[in-house]
């Protein structure tokens, strides 16, 4: 069974309900064939990384740059993970309440440099999350779980 790990850093109300919404599309009854495993940013390990066929990761815009915590998960995981994920799928989100440029920016190269591949536009959200917002947070969840399906 594929299994999509979804990494977040998740400290306020707003970005409780874009990694519910995720949770919700990645767990979709049609996509019941993945497992879906979901693990804080500090305390998701490389472990963690290796054991997924894709992954979403989820970040607070901090000063505009990714939190500290998804920085944290990427330090400890970057070089145990560099060679065996190669084209891992991934996808992301991000919740920022002023420029959220520098986070989607951080968060793309150092996706990049794990040479993952992106399968979905990021979601980005300024302020409280809209129902449309929330419904492209859904899409991500779907779209990267529905990418580990043969």
């Amino acid at each position: 069974m594929p299994t999509l790990l979804i990494v977040h850093h998740t400290p306020s109300p707003a970005l409780q309900a874009m990694f519910e919404s995720v949770l919700a599309g990645a767990n979709d009854p049609e996509l019941s064939e993945v497992d879906v495993v979901r693990r804080p940013a500090l305390s998701a390990t490389a472990s963690d990384v290796l054991a997924a066929d894709g992954v979403v990761l989820g970040t607070p815009a901090n000063i505009g740059y990714m939190s500290g915590a998804l920085k944290h998960f990427f330090d400890t995981i970057y070089y145990p993970c560099l060679d065996a994920t190669q084209g891992r799928p991934f996808g992301f989100y991000v919740h920022g309440n002023q420029g959220t440029e520098g986070a989607v920016r951080s968060v793309e190269s150092v996706a990049k440099g794990l040479g993952w591949t992106p399968v979905a536009e990021p979601v980005v959200v300024m302020g409280e999350a809209s129902k449309d917002d929330l419904q492209r947070c859904w899409e991500l969840g779907a779209t990267v779980a529905a990418q580990l399906l043969p």
